[in-house]
């Protein structure tokens, strides 16, 4: 992609995807980071830890991500001072679209979701544009790969809508294990048809356990 001499921002290409569960999230990103066809790093990780039971994972520009991250983690260390504990991802999920709100005029070049638990311990995923609009879903997907993904979760997952009233659960009705499975197929498919995504998949399953993370090898051409 080509740019112009007074443009700051430039897309480092890559997808994110979330799927939240009646008791876990999963949270997964690739590691390619590239500028039109050049690859600059295959093991770079998309995904950032807020809380102990919020993550985010970022897709776009990738220096306006770190600063949004240092951004982020200043003002959840003003919060934990201020009230003796620590964010719960709801009420992080205001704090970031706020963040890009304020930035509206200028704003961050990223497209992110955040995926976590909430105070019940349900599984949730929160997908924002870059000005800081944002919803609370089941699933999500963010970045290069965002147009092939959306569609097969769409077709797995039949998600209701957040029109309809009464509203519905958003969770899905996957296993953990299912869900990261279905993680694991739509990044493999992702990959033979997007050259911004590949190498590796890195997958972050929240549960009331913890965190953990586990790798996945992609097509690395």
């Amino acid at each position: 992609m080509a740019l112009r001499r007074d443009w700051v921002y430039e897309n480092n290409g890559g997808t994110c995807v979330a799927i939240a569960g009646t008791d876990y999230c999963v949270i997964a990103a690739d590691t390619r980071l590239s500028v039109g066809y050049s690859i600059y790093t295959r093991d770079y990780s998309k995904i950032c830890k807020l809380a102990d039971k919020c993550v985010m994972a970022s897709s776009g520009f990738q220096g306006d991500l770190k600063a949004l991250q240092k951004n982020l983690a200043a003002r959840h260390l003003i919060y934990q001072h201020q009230h003796n504990k620590q964010m719960s991802c709801p009420a992080m999920a205001q704090l970031l679209s706020n963040t890009l709100y304020y930035k509206r005029f200028f704003p961050y070049y990223t497209f992110n979701i955040l995926g976590g638990l909430d105070s019940d311990g349900k599984g949730c995923v929160y997908t924002y544009d870059a000005v800081g609009s944002y919803e609370r879903v089941g699933y999500s997907a963010q970045g290069t790969g965002a147009g092939l993904i959306i569609p097969v979760l769409d077709n797995q997952l039949k998600s209701p809508s957040p029109l309809l009233l009464p509203a519905k659960d958003a969770v899905t009705p996957l296993s953990e294990t299912e869900a990261i499975d279905v993680v694991k197929d739509v990044f493999a498919s992702a990959t033979e048809r997007d050259i911004y995504t590949g190498d590796k998949v890195e997958i972050v399953v929240i549960n009331a356990s913890g965190i953990r993370q586990e790798l996945m090898e992609l097509r690395k051409d």
